[in-house]
């Protein structure tokens, strides 16, 4: 354990070039999260099958039906 705590406090504290927050909103996700609810990002070739969050609920209740 403290051959890894040296090995975190030896690495430079600084955000990489490419990191991009500019469009970031804080807490966007917060109250979702405290509630419990779980948040999957779809890749994009899925979104067109999947638009709204309640597409993607029936289906899923669907596969699991097919599967039980």
């Amino acid at each position: 354990m403290e051959r890894l705590s040296r090995y975190f406090m030896n690495q430079k504290d600084e955000m990489l070039e490419e990191y991009n927050f500019s469009n970031g909103v804080r807490g966007r996700y917060a109250q979702a999260y405290k509630e419990g609810v779980n948040i999957v990002k779809l890749d994009t070739d899925v979104i067109k099958f999947f638009p709204d969050a309640k597409t993607v609920g029936v289906t899923m209740s669907h596969v699991k039906t097919k599967l039980a």
